[in-house]
């Protein structure tokens, strides 16, 4: 998984009836892009994350369209 800062990371619920968790990346820990992540979630908190399989990014780029 490789990001850059403004990228969105899209977390799907892995649990029936719990939402999806979408935020911005705002810093990128990792070399060349890889994790952790220092990501401003929807609802406002931030949190480091290391995402799991049930993880995507959308890139910046994709997200003006």
């Amino acid at each position: 998984m490789h990001a850059t800062v403004g990228d969105r990371l899209h977390v799907h619920a892995n649990t029936v009836g719990e939402p999806d968790h979408s935020g911005e990346i705002i810093e990128v820990h990792g070399d060349e892009g890889t994790p952790p992540y220092v990501v401003r979630f929807d609802d406002g908190h931030t949190k480091t994350v290391c995402p799991g399989p049930d993880a995507v990014i959308e890139p910046a780029s994709i997200k003006g369209k």
